[in-house]
């Protein structure tokens, strides 16, 4: 399986996915990255936090683009080479998140793509945005 080549996408090109972020995820991806601030696993001290609970790792929103380049657009084959992002809101326990990329810029003599990257919640309030930099496959 290998995705699309810089020659099939333009700019403008949309994709997505979405999967709804459990306590259960949370935890896994706690004990893969050792990443264990009571923000996000510690209830009783997440009560006292800025967000009065328990939230999602940023980053493990934000591996929700990763699955996007990588499955749909470009696709398998796709190298992440690089990403900007801005955490605007929480992501709770339970909250369905769409990450969404667009093609924003190609460099076809280099084949390079950058993408728009967005993650937003089921209200469509706005968690996360940046700016990805990709390589398709050849």
């Amino acid at each position: 399986m290998v995705g699309k080549k810089i020659s099939e996408i333009k700019v403008g090109d949309q994709a997505s996915f979405q999967k709804t972020i459990t306590e259960t995820d949370v935890y896994l991806y706690a004990g893969i990255t050792g990443d264990l601030n009571p923000a996000h696993i510690n209830e009783i001290s997440a009560q006292g936090s800025l967000f009065k609970g328990r939230i999602a790792h940023g980053m493990l929103t934000a591996g929700l683009i990763s699955a996007v380049l990588g499955m749909q657009l470009p696709g398998p084959g796709t190298i992440y080479m690089g990403q900007e992002l801005k955490f605007l809101a929480p992501v709770r326990f339970n909250d369905t998140i769409l990450a969404t990329v667009e093609v924003i810029e190609m460099n076809v003599e280099k084949n390079r793509i950058k993408l728009s990257t967005t993650c937003t919640n089921q209200e469509g309030v706005v968690v996360l945005s940046g700016v990805a930099t990709v390589m398709p496959p050849k």
